[in-house]
């Protein structure tokens, strides 16, 4: 008979219950002088566990075996049945006793095992389940969607990232830098805007304009700071919108908003020209006040100068309500882009704020810039436009405004107009919004917002586009691009 500490190494060792049980028969049966030996489960839950003795099969079986139950507290799990010849004597007992306690030990053993495995299993499948609805989720979602991490490494890659004409499959981006993904776009530039999250822990959202689907589209970029168990930001969410058809929704209503806008600008315009009305109303009646009553205080040459220097203040105020409200009909013709400077130049040569920087030209050559539009029209928009650099570009710096030629993505050729500056810059978060009406990053007073509104519909008019396209913090360049016209 096996000691008990064999038989707990045997069933420890065995892989299973049933080897266990088997190895212990292997080793008790002969040891007992057994013809059979079988552990029988409860209610018959599982089939029976047998050992036969070799030199007593096909002999009948003894009518009256021993029974040992296995139990535990939560019940009877199986019965240890042992058939021998012999009688059992009290001495018989205790070992197969301990026997059947070890057997029930590794049977409750073996089933909270089952327990534990089914119900990791169910947690398994949980897991994976919620994993798989919450990719769903991410993937079902309209917009663009990666998370980066501290290593600017990919984790996660939605399917809208992998559509369109510059779309990136999953696993090619899972894993790889950003850099190495986008790289079409300046790594410091995605380096900094990643940093700024990483180091703040706030959201930072901009605009941009992409021509990489055939048509240009504005795109909102959010940048959302990821947290994991409360810490110091681990990971960055980015998400791309395409709002062209919102934008474009704005648009269409933008006349409506002008129109209310316009009504609120007025009222401004009438109080400042208030004052200029009580001038000329004194002067007037200074001037038509009998001679006989007494000369007035000025002379009529000195009343008549201060007359004409307030009309001609409430001039300038009207005048950029009316030309906002009410744009005068282009006369188209073909003209040199070359001209618009040299004419706007003449224009600009005596104006102060000219003494104060020096001025660079770089132009393309006679003929080469040709268009076809207004040339007095296209004169405004560069007198805007470096009026706009000159209050930009701190004393003893460059503005340069340079004409070229360049083909779009589609083909078409273009004539182009830049002016450059070397002042601070515009916030990548105001980049969107410098074309909007009654926008201006200038003091009060000194701007009204209506530039390069206007600017931008002269030029759309025209057919061609006026971008904001220098980085941030590097000065501004302000590009007209144009369709070229050609000479009959």
């Amino acid at each position: 008979m096996p000691t008990l500490p064999e038989v707990l190494g045997l069933l420890a060792r065995a892989p299973s219950v049933t080897d266990g049980v088997t190895l212990v028969f292997d080793r008790i049966g002969p040891a007992i002088d057994a013809a059979r030996l079988a552990l029988e489960f409860a209610n018959g839950s599982k089939s029976p566990i047998v050992w036969r003795d070799p030199a007593s099969v096909g002999a009948p079986l003894p009518t009256t075996p021993g029974q040992f139950p296995v139990a535990t507290a939560a019940g009877v799990l199986a019965t240890l049945v042992v058939h021998r010849e012999q009688p059992f004597s009290p001495s018989d007992h205790p070992p197969l006793v301990a026997v059947a306690d070890l057997f029930a030990i590794a049977l409750a053993r073996d089933a909270q095992l089952d327990d534990l495995q089914r119900e990791l299993t169910a947690r398994v499948q949980e897991v994976a389940h919620q994993r798989a609805f919450m990719e769903c989720v991410v993937d079902s979602l309209p917009d663009g969607l990666h998370v980066v991490d501290r290593d600017y490494r990919i984790h996660a890659w939605n399917h809208k990232r992998e559509t369109g004409l510059q779309g990136v499959s999953r696993t090619a981006a899972i894993g790889r830098t950003i850099f190495e993904v986008l790289h079409r776009q300046p790594a410091a530039l995605l380096k900094r805007e990643f940093d700024e999250v990483f180091a703040s822990g706030r959201l930072q959202q901009f605009q941009m304009e992409s021509s990489a689907f055939g048509e240009p589209r504005t795109f909102r970029i959010s940048k959302i700071p990821m947290r994991m168990g409360g810490g110091p930001v681990t990971h960055v969410i980015t998400i791309g919108e395409d709002i062209t058809d919102w934008k474009a929704a704005l648009d269409r209503t933008a006349q409506s908003e002008k129109l209310a806008a316009l009504g609120q600008l007025a009222a401004g315009v009438m109080h400042e020209i208030n004052n200029p009305l009580a001038t000329i109303a004194a002067c007037a009646e200074s001037l038509a006040m009998p001679q006989e009553l007494g000369s007035p205080a000025t002379s009529p040459t000195e009343l008549l100068r201060i007359i004409d220097l307030e009309v001609q203040r409430c001039k300038k105020i009207v005048n950029g309500l009316l030309d906002f409200a009410r744009p005068k009909p282009a006369h188209r013709e073909l003209f040199d882009l070359d001209e618009v400077v040299q004419q706007s130049l003449f224009l600009l040569q005596h104006h102060p704020r000219f003494k104060r920087v020096k001025l660079v030209m770089e132009l393309a050559g006679s003929g080469q810039a040709l268009v076809h539009g207004d040339a007095d029209q296209l004169v405004q928009v560069l007198i805007a436009l470096a009026m706009n650099a000159l209050d930009a570009t701190p004393e003893g710096g460059r503005v340069v405004i340079r004409t070229s030629t360049a083909r779009a993505d589609d083909g078409r050729s273009l004539a182009q107009l830049e002016v450059e500056d070397e002042g601070p810059g515009i916030p990548r978060t105001l980049q969107a919004k410098v074309f909007e009406p009654f926008f201006t990053t200038k003091p009060p007073g000194q701007g009204t917002g209506l530039g390069l509104a206007i600017c931008y519909g002269i030029v759309n008019d025209h057919g061609g586009q006026l971008e904001l396209v220098s980085p941030e913090g590097a000065g501004a360049v302000f590009r007209v691009s144009l369709p070229t016209g050609t000479a009959s």
